[in-house]
C-alpha cells in the first residue's frame, strides 16, 4: 500500500527530525525515542506514517549492527521486544490469539506461524524475519 503523503508537510517533519545513518549510542537513543513517540501515538499522518518507516530501518540497520541477535529464537525475540517495550501478554491477546495461545507462543511452548508472525511484526514495527 503507496501512502500519499504531502510532500511540504513530509519535508518539514524530516527536517525536524534530521535523520541519518545511525552510528553512535547518542543518535540511536535519540531516533529510537522518536520511534517510540509515533509507535504509540493513537493517530498519524500518513507523513507520520512514513517517518516512522524510514526511521524503523535506521533503528533496525543498526540494531542488526551492534546487537546481532540472529542465534535467539523468535520467542525469545519476543520476550525481548515486549520487554523493552513495556508489552504485557494480555497486550496481545487478539492479535495472535487468545490469551492461552499467547502465553505458549511467548514461552516458546508452540511456534510462531505466519499470520501471527506478521502481526506481531506490525504490532513492534519490526521486520517479520525476526518471527520465522
Amino acid at each position: 500500500m503507496t501512502l500519499t503523503i504531502d510532500k511540504a508537510v513530509y519535508r518539514n517533519l524530516l527536517a525536524e527530525v534530521t535523520p541519518q545513518v545511525i552510528e553512535t549510542e547518542e543518535e540511536y537513543d535519540r531516533i529510537l525515542a522518536i520511534v517510540e513517540r509515533l509507535t504509540f501515538a493513537k493517530t498519524r499522518t500518513p507523513e507520520e506514517r512514513a517517518l516512522l518507516k524510514l526511521l524503523v530501518q535506521l533503528v533496525e540497520t543498526y540494531e542488526s549492527e551492534q546487537y546481532p541477535i540472529d542465534e535467539s529464537a523468535p520467542h525469545e525475540i519476543l520476550q525481548h521486544l515486549m520487554e523493552i517495550s513495556g508489552t504485557c501478554e494480555k497486550d496481545l491477546v487478539g492479535a495472535i490469539g487468545s490469551s492461552d495461545v499467547v502465553s505458549e507462543v511467548v514461552n516458546g511452548k508452540r511456534s510462531i506461524s505466519k499470520m501471527q508472525a506478521k502481526a506481531l511484526a506490525d504490532y513492534f514495527q519490526v521486520s517479520i524475519n525476526l518471527f520465522i
